[in-house]
């Protein structure tokens, strides 16, 4: 998966604004900093960008809890990019399953 791709809906679904053709590395650590912020100043619209982004709740708070003492920012962080990466790899199955199913054939019958 290229990372464009990430830093595309990541940009579209959080309402950012950044750069296309960052590293990955510099992407974690910018999430992890408007996280952070988020947490320090206005905890309740990081409550609202976990949902929208559909960050699993029960998911978050195992790990939380798992690593007290850890930087919350960097685990929220890598749950959104996750996240996001997973959301990448269902639309790209459906787009594929689409596509067959327009060719008249199933994914089955592809794989085959």
């Amino acid at each position: 998966m290229e990372d464009s791709t990430l830093i595309q809906i990541i940009n579209l679904e959080m309402g950012l604004d950044l750069p296309q053709q960052i590293p990955f590395s510099e992407l974690r650590t910018k999430l992890q900093a408007i996280v952070n912020g988020l947490i320090v100043q206005d905890f309740e619209q990081l409550v609202n960008l976990l949902y929208r982004v559909d960050v699993n709740e029960r998911k978050l708070k195992f790990l939380l809890r798992e690593n007290v003492g850890e930087d919350a920012a960097v685990i929220i962080a890598d749950l959104i990019i996750a996240r996001q990466m997973e959301k990448i790899a269902s639309r790209k199955q459906f787009g594929q399953d689409n596509n067959a199913a327009q060719n008249g054939t199933t994914g089955e019958e592809e794989r085959w």
